[in-house]
């Protein structure tokens, strides 16, 4: 195969609490209009190999490569787009929510092949895009077959001299633990409904699991799990059907939503075998010094393409998937009576970049048990910024009540569950807890599940370092003042201090 897969991909994902390194002014916003500059500096300056453009719930500039390479000529035709470097789009998924920007971003891929084309460059500067929440073989068909009669209408009713190419590769990108579970199934039906279908093979698969929103929906230890198992999952596919698989994960800084920042590369590389492609999200690249984030770039490349998928036996995955289901029961039960209690806090989150705000019309929102759910970052975030990292909730009762045996496996696939809780309880505020338990007694079971962590892993939650006591004193802080204002200065003044937003 040719074909070069990407190993860095950078994407939107609104995680970062400082100013990005191209912007001359100190608002760390990034407006739809900048994020065009925003791509060329994650190619140029930090050598990604990949730039996710999303139009799932988001504004995204249909000009994206007129202006790339009407801006940046020279830069891309010695790097250029489809063959050094990669632009894969994100489409909205038309099963979730309305499909206003589908034809768009469809159209967009097909008028800048002409573009490219017209200014002499050999290959599509586009090829691949992402079905988010995909739940079945059809729908991935059904998306290149609308692309594919899309093509053939543009090259007949507007024809620019080129004929269009009519195939899109789908990268389905797997978001619930049971649908991650579920991929090697919903990948063979796809492999013969594809030959059947358009009456040729594919050659390899690029697979997406989501780190983030798994985590939102059934808690920390329920999504690590997950991850793993469909890591291991589609190492068998890939030993049984022959066909190359290039797993990529969308994970951010925090250990919540997968823990992937500079400062933690080898932990990342070793919870996570058999990954080809990482996701660097605005606060990896933000919220550290150049200086430290472009040798890390390089590092996480190099792990990439050297990490080997590891297959995890029938009895261990049994006792993981068990440990899973409690996990997920325990964070139900203990979030849902503290729900509303946070809604103040996720009303006045920060924002960095320009998102669809009508939900219900455009885009959707999460649910969790008839809740409506922020995004994963304003979650995670919010959690944090009132001295409770949301990877305790309904943990510390599971992993105190699980039996040597299981403690054992999960100890084996899960390396660095004791360091991954050691980093997160530093920014654990007894002072917030107790207000908060004071104003709803639902808290205390959060209390229980520090408790738990803290004598298993015989740690002590709380601040270590001057930076950390003063995030657990603005978190004290938060939870007791009511002006909204001040609310979004001091969530903004602790993002800064642990590097990341949410």
């Amino acid at each position: 195969m040719d074909r070069k897969i990407p190993n860095i991909m950078g994407t939107q994902h609104p995680d970062n609490a400082g100013v990005p390194f191209f912007k001359n002014h100190q608002n760390p916003f990034i407006s739809a209009y900048r994020e065009i500059d925003e791509a060329y500096e994650n190619f140029s300056t930090l050598d990604a190999d990949e730039y996710m453009w999303d139009w799932e719930g988001k504004h995204a500039d249909a000009s994206v490569i007129d202006r790339l390479y009407s801006e940046h000529y020279d830069y891309f035709k010695q790097h250029p787009l489809g063959k050094d470097k990669f632009l894969t789009f994100r489409f909205p998924n038309i099963w979730e929510e309305k499909g206003y920007s589908l034809m768009q971003a469809m159209t967009t891929i097909l008028s800048a092949e002409d573009f490219a084309k017209d200014l002499g460059f050999d290959q599509r500067p586009l090829f691949e895009a992402i079905l988010p929440m995909t739940q079945s073989a059809d729908q991935l068909i059904e998306m290149e077959d609308k692309f594919a009669s899309l093509a053939h209408y543009k090259s007949k009713e507007f024809n620019t001299g080129h004929e269009n190419s009519d195939t899109l590769q789908m990268i389905p990108l797997f978001e619930g633990f049971q649908s991650q579970l579920d991929a090697p199934e919903i990948l063979t039906k796809f492999l013969e409904m594809y030959k059947k279908h358009f009456g040729r093979d594919v050659e390899y698969m690029r697979v997406f699991l989501a780190g983030s929103d798994s985590a939102l929906s059934n808690g920390f230890l329920n999504s690590i799990i997950g991850n793993k198992l469909a890591l291991s999952h589609l190492a068998k596919f890939e030993q049984d059907s022959g066909l190359p698989i290039y797993p990529i994960a969308g994970m951010g800084s925090t250990v919540f939503r997968g823990g992937l920042s500079p400062m933690m590369l080898d932990r990342y590389l070793e919870e996570f075998p058999g990954l080809k492609t990482a996701t660097i999200q605005s606060a990896f690249r933000y919220d550290y010094p150049l200086d430290v984030v472009e040798p890390a770039i390089m590092k996480l490349r190099e792990g990439l393409q050297q990490s080997k998928f590891e297959i995890i036996p029938e009895d261990d995955e049994k006792t993981l998937l068990e440990i899973a289901e409690k996990a997920a029961k325990e964070y139900h039960v203990t979030l849902d009576p503290l729900i509303n209690d946070l809604q103040p806090i996720f009303d006045v989150f920060p924002k960095r970049r320009d998102r669809h705000q009508h939900v219900g019309i455009i885009g959707y929102s999460r649910d969790v048990d008839g809740y409506k759910m922020p995004r994963a970052i304003t979650f995670t975030g919010a959690l944090y910024s009132i001295g409770v990292p949301p990877e305790f909730i309904g943990v510390g009762r599971v992993l105190t009540k699980l039996s040597d045996k299981e403690l054992t496996v999960l100890r084996k696939y899960y390396h660095n569950i004791k360091g991954d809780y050691e980093h997160v309880a530093k920014y654990f505020s007894k002072e917030a807890l107790t207000a908060l338990q004071n104003q709803n007694p639902a808290w205390k079971a959060v209390d229980d599940d520090i408790e738990g962590i803290e004598k298993l892993f015989n740690i002590v939650a709380g601040p270590e370092t001057e930076e950390q006591e003063k995030h657990a004193q603005l978190a004290a802080d938060l939870v007791k003042i009511s002006d909204d204002t001040t609310k979004t200065t001091l969530i903004q003044r602790q993002a800064t201090l642990r590097k990341f937003l949410g």
